[in-house]
Parts: structure tokens; sequence; C-alpha cells
């Protein structure tokens, strides 16, 4: 198993009220070190925006329940998906996401170096991240939550481990 995070350059999105106009974004390349470098992060990792478990009940349980999630030590809880940054922005918006950032790995380098990239052509999405969550102190992985049955083209879609309830669990009785 992976022990530290991988070093990527996550390629994102920001707004910038100095361009002005309907679309104040522009590009800011995001490393490993500004997310996970002296931090407590918490990351949810899924297979893809808009799909029906994540959008249900992965991304709005952790968002529902982030302030108690801080209220654990966590820093910062982060949303991650082989989707690109306009997805993920349009996503997290039209699901009305208050706290949890977005985390767009659209080439999927992240999620390859961490093991976790599974093709999902059985349902036409191309190569995706398998369900997980983690927490992650100073870039060294402290605990890993994937779910059971691991594998390409998997025919359904688990979410036993990898959700808010086990992750908070997990943070009050490891202190």
């Amino acid at each position: 198993m992976i022990v530290t995070v991988p070093d990527v350059i996550f390629k994102t999105r920001i707004r910038d009220e100095s361009i002005g106009g309907d679309n104040p974004f522009r590009w800011q390349d995001v490393s490993t070190d500004d997310i996970f470098k002296g931090k407590k992060i918490v990351v949810l990792a899924l297979p893809g925006a808009y799909t029906p478990t994540c959008s249900s009940k992965h991304l709005p349980g952790y968002d529902a329940k982030y302030q108690e999630l801080i209220a654990q030590g966590v820093d910062e809880v982060y949303c991650l998906s082989v989707n690109d940054a306009f997805v993920m922005f349009q996503w997290g918006k039209h699901l009305g996401i208050k706290h949890v950032k977005m985390l767009p790995d659209g080439n999927g380098d992240f999620t390859r170096v961490m093991g976790m990239l599974v093709k999902k052509e059985n349902f036409g999405f191309g190569s995706r991240s398998w369900r997980y969550s983690m927490v992650v102190e100073d870039k060294k992985i402290i605990k890993l939550f994937s779910e059971p049955g691991k594998v390409d083209n998997c025919p359904d879609d688990p979410f036993t481990v990898s959700n808010v309830d086990t992750m908070l669990d997990y943070l009050k009785h490891n202190k």
C-alpha cells in the first residue's frame, strides 16, 4: 500500500474577480503539497460526477457532516473524481455543496498512482476512480477505507465503508 499521497499537479479553476464577465475563473495548478502538506485532510474519492450514489449519498453526506469532521481536527475535506474542473464545479453547484472542496483529477494522474484507477467501460465511463475515502496527515495516508471488490468493470457500485459515518467513527476513536 502507498504510505504517502502521490506528488501530482491538479488542473483547477479558481474565481478571479479581476477577469470580470460571466465566467471570472482562471486556470490554477495546485500541487499535492498545496493540499496536503502540514494539514490533516479527509478525501472522498468516487467514480463520477452526476452518478447516482455519488450524487445522492456519498458527496452530500460529507457536506452535511462537514462541521463534525472539522470538529475532529480535520483541516479540510476534498471530493476527488476523475472528472475535469468544469464538470466538478458544475456538479458541486448543482448539488448545492457548501463546504467540501471539489478536486478534479481529470487525467486520473493521482488516482492512477494511488492504485485506484479502474475501468468502468461496462457503463461507458472509461477509466474512473474506485470508491474510497482516506485520512491524510502531512501527506501520509493514515487510514484508507476502500470499498470491497475492487475490479475493472465491476457490475455494481459498492458503498459500504467510504461513507461519512464510517469516517467520523474512525476519527472520534483515533485521536
